[in-house]
C-alpha cells in the first residue's frame, strides 16, 4: 500500500459513508456555504467589496433603538 494514492472505488466508499453521516441536506447547506465563501474571496482579489446585511435580520431591523 506504500505509494498507492486513492482510486476511485475508496473515493466511492468515503462519499456513501459522507452521505450516511451528514444526510444529502445539510452536505448541499456546507456546499453551499463554501461556494459563497470562495464567491466573496474572488470579489475580495478583484476589488469588489459589497455587503451585504440581508443574511441577518436582527441587524436589518433598525426600529428599535436599544
Amino acid at each position: 500500500m506504500l505509494g498507492r494514492s486513492i482510486g476511485w472505488p475508496e473515493l466511492l466508499v468515503i462519499l456513501v459513508i459522507v452521505v450516511l453521516v451528514f444526510g444529502v441536506g445539510r452536505i448541499s447547506k456546507i456546499a453551499g456555504e463554501i461556494g459563497s465563501g470562495i464567491r466573496a474571496f474572488k470579489d475580495g482579489l478583484a476589488g469588489k467589496i459589497e455587503e451585504d446585511h440581508s443574511s441577518d435580520p436582527d441587524e436589518s431591523q433598525d426600529d428599535h433603538p436599544l
